[in-house]
């Protein structure tokens, strides 16, 4: 209860605000607010130096809530012979399972077998992913008869298939873990601001030393002085290197190639069980899993090249139809459109190579790379490898900022709400006590969603939600798990948090209506 308190005050956005003139100057300054960013403003403050992290919307609000949520080592970038990069996710993986059991725990998976020679050849493959995997591994892979397949499997078409092999692999909420990192960062005296915008990068004598950002909430400005300044903005890195631009200095190449993975979400009645399932082999070269999530289906996903990064992606029709074809020989009955709740896209950001390579061809492995004026951008990589990625870009603003050498102790380190044991998914640390406190709040915002209406009031108090979408998006998960549904939440949503943080009518109307706006366009036309 004493950390429950702590993180309440400590939280509060005017008090971030506040802290974050204390810190003045800082050793490092953090621009986005994503896993990457807020794995960095984490490994830096629990090294014991001064960081600050600007976002410009609300944490996560990009690829980082819009991901598959699989922490995995990557079966398809085996196949490619990246052995390096399975084997450094497979271990960061255990590092989760260990680090935060309270959101991320085992996933079992089946690739059905549907040749006869499919059996050999994903054994050995799946073998080779748990030596690969190391003391780390979860449970050793095994093949199954066609009975225990469809026993773990019942909606697989059973006259076409063969058998299974079942592996495992890790499963998470992505923003519930990304907020539990912020709280974390914040525990160990980080400031970590959402919805505050870098609109300039300051420099002396040619050296990055600083951030200008604009509080979206007040329109104040928010300057501050910087060691080293991180660019972790994600698939909008290089709008963030434009900063540095001027006309006698032109912007280089990119550096990222932005690719859109759209999903669709299904009733639970279309993957009973706790098993997914995985096609590994499909057009565009990457495999589609339908994957149990809480209480609903989830299926993805894409790989669509983008000319640029988008700020609110949504999965295109045709999308949509491409995954609905594509589990059609995997699940019984064949799900249509008229079954989908929700759909959502995100964008990858991935280290521009080849510009004339497919999106899937190119690595998931990460860069840190610095600017003429040593600005350190983070790029590529995935969700699974941020902590390892804020670990590299630490070490390389040490060198850049002439920091004090000090390891990294994020590999042994609790994240917040670890020490919980959550009795389900929903179970957030600070939720139950405020119940106890006001058993009122106790009432579910719907009967087709398991949030109350204390998750509400706690996102706003303990997790600096501030608007309806942070709290039906990304504190909750209604968004993704039946958008009608969420936007049917949002009036009373939007009364509880103005009664939280002092808005006025006004303001409910604009969000109620900005929030029902979103929802429809994440819900398919039938």
């Amino acid at each position: 209860m004493k950390q429950l308190n702590l993180i309440t005050k400590q939280s509060d956005r005017t008090t971030q605000v506040e802290r974050l003139a204390e810190l003045q100057p800082l050793d490092i300054a953090v621009i986005g607010g994503g896993a990457t960013g807020v794995g960095i403003a984490l490994d830096a403050a629990a090294r014991g130096f001064k960081v600050a992290l600007f976002e410009r919307d609300d944490f996560g609000h990009g690829t980082s809530s819009r991901s598959t949520k699989l922490v995995h080592g990557g079966v398809r970038y085996l196949e490619q012979g990246n052995v390096g990069l399975v084997r450094e996710a497979l271990h960061e993986r255990g590092l989760l399972l260990k680090n935060a059991p309270h959101v991320v725990h085992p996933l079992p998976t089946i690739v059905p077998l549907y040749q006869w020679w499919e059996g050999p050849y994903y054994t050995a493959g799946m073998k080779a992913y748990d030596l690969l995997a190391g003391k780390l591994g979860i449970e050793r892979s095994r093949w199954l008869s066609k009975a225990k397949t469809l026993e773990l499997a019942p909606t697989l078409p059973r006259d076409k298939v063969r058998g299974g092999v079942r592996y495992f692999d890790g499963q998470f909420d992505d923003t519930r873990l990304l907020v539990h990192l912020v709280q974390t960062a914040i525990l160990h005296d980080a400031v970590c601001l959402n919805y505050a915008e870098v609109r300039e990068i300051v420099h002396q004598q040619g050296r990055a030393c600083g951030v200008v950002a604009v509080d979206r909430e007040t329109g104040g400005e928010l300057r501050v002085d910087a060691r080293v300044v991180i660019n972790a903005a994600g698939p909008f890195c290089d709008d963030v290197r434009r900063l540095e631009e001027t006309p006698d200095s032109p912007l280089s190449a990119r550096w990222i190639a932005a690719s859109q993975g759209a999903h669709v979400v299904l009733p639970q009645r279309f993957l009973p069980g706790d098993s997914a399932i995985i096609v590994p082999r499909t057009p565009d070269g990457r495999v589609v899993f339908a994957i149990p999530w809480l209480g609903r289906v989830l299926v993805g996903t894409t790989d669509i090249p983008l000319d640029h990064s988008p700020r609110e992606p949504l999965a295109m029709p045709a999308e949509v139809d491409y995954l609905l074809e594509t589990v059609a020989d995997y699940l019984d009955p064949a799900p249509t459109r008229a079954d989908v709740l929700s759909t959502f896209a995100g964008v990858r950001p991935l280290v521009q190579a080849d510009p004339d390579a497919a999106t899937s061809k190119l690595s998931r492995e990460h860069e840190v790379r610095a600017s003429k004026t040593g600005l350190l951008s983070v790029i590529g990589g995935k969700w699974t490898t941020y902590r390892r990625m804020a670990e590299d870009a630490v070490d390389q603003a040490i060198e850049a900022g002439d920091l004090p050498k000090r390891p990294s102790p994020t590999a042994e380190l609790p994240i917040f709400g670890a020490t919980r044991r959550a009795v389900s998914p929903h179970d957030w640390p600070g939720v139950g006590e405020l119940m106890a406190e006001s058993p009122e709040l106790s009432e579910l915002l719907s009967p087709d969603l398991p949030y109350t209406e204390a998750h509400v009031v706690w996102a706003a108090r303990g997790e600096q939600a501030r608007t309806v979408e942070d709290v039906l998006s990304r504190r909750t998960r209604a968004l993704l798990l039946d958008a009608q549904a969420a936007s049917d939440c949002a009036p009373r949503v939007a009364e509880l948090l103005a009664a939280e943080l002092g808005r006025d009518a006004a303001w409910q109307s604009e969000q109620i209506a900005s929030f029902q706006a979103l929802a429809r366009r994440h819900v398919v036309v039938r």
